[in-house]
């Protein structure tokens, strides 16, 4: 798993993505203003994912399924990709449990 720290154009042009082995967005992050805030983002995402009362399980309107990561505030801190199934999602937080600790972040 890769942690990929991007800047934009906008207004708020900071953002994270972790990244699995294949490729695959498994979380994304809201858009912060200063890349200091998108670090911490990063690093709340590692701690919370660790923890189960963490996630918020959701289906969305076109019957996929996701994960919201709360941090201990109540706020989202990451945002899970689509998923065909309970299971691909269910897969998907094993993933990141096992794998976000020693994601390396890259900068672009």
């Amino acid at each position: 798993m890769t942690i990929n720290l991007r800047k934009s154009e906008a207004k708020e042009p900071f953002s994270f993505i972790y990244v699995n082995a294949e490729g695959k967005t498994i979380v994304k992050s809201e858009n912060y203003s200063q890349k200091p805030s998108a670090k911490n983002g990063i690093e709340s995402v590692r701690k919370n994912c660790q923890d189960d009362a963490r996630y918020e399980f959701k289906e969305s309107t076109n019957g996929k399924f996701f994960f919201n990561i709360k941090a201990t505030n109540g706020q989202v801190v990451g945002t899970s990709a689509l998923f065909a199934t309970e299971q691909e999602r269910t897969a998907a937080v094993a993933e990141l449990k096992a794998d976000s600790a020693d994601a390396e972040v890259n900068e672009a």
